[in-house]
């Protein structure tokens, strides 16, 4: 058996939030690195959901002034299309912690689903950067190449783009509820 690892701090903070947020189910951690970082299963461990844990240190604190009292945090993540596209897990989950607040934000997403939202806004690239941000208002945005107009506009709640509001997802926890039904 080779050493045991650790998990990483977005795997720490996702599961703290679902044993703290959800009662009636069960989080495993796999024993190798399988593409799913966490397990939920339902109380009898015959339905599950299998997680692939994104973390992103903030980034807010390192945008203009203007940007810190409209947003909650801003993560950065740089993604490689082909694991994306044949990602075992269930879904994704970014996790989004803001410094300056103590919030915690998740995107809660399929992979097929973010595939096709990153391709339609970036391209079919081999690396796929792309940035997430939260803001006050409870709103969730892929803000990655806007223009600065756009990003103030997203900073004040007057952004419009289909394919890159993100807010059905974010803290969207309804796999895990559905555990308990």
């Amino acid at each position: 058996m080779k050493l045991l690892f650790t998990i990483h701090a977005g795997e720490f903070v996702v599961g703290d939030f679902i044993e703290e947020n959800f009662s009636g189910v069960n989080l495993w951690v796999p024993a190798r690195d399988t593409g799913i970082d966490l397990l939920v299963t339902d109380s009898k461990n015959r339905k599950t959901v299998s997680l692939q844990v994104k973390f992103s240190r903030d980034f807010l604190p390192h945008l203009s002034t203007i940007f810190q009292e409209p947003l909650r945090a801003c993560g950065w993540w740089t993604l490689n299309r082909q694991k994306l596209a044949n990602s075992k897990a269930d879904y994704w989950v970014f996790v989004l912690v803001g410094v300056k607040r103590r919030s915690k934000d998740f995107v809660v997403i399929k992979p097929s689903e973010l595939l096709a939202r990153l391709d339609s806004i970036h391209g079919e690239a081999k690396t796929i950067q792309t940035y997430l941000w939260v803001t006050e208002k409870k709103r969730c945005w892929e803000t990655r190449n806007l223009k600065r107009p756009e990003q103030l506009a997203v900073a004040r709640g007057q952004y419009t783009n289909e394919v890159r509001d993100f807010l059905r997802y974010l803290n969207d926890w309804s796999p895990v509820k559905a555990l308990n039904s």
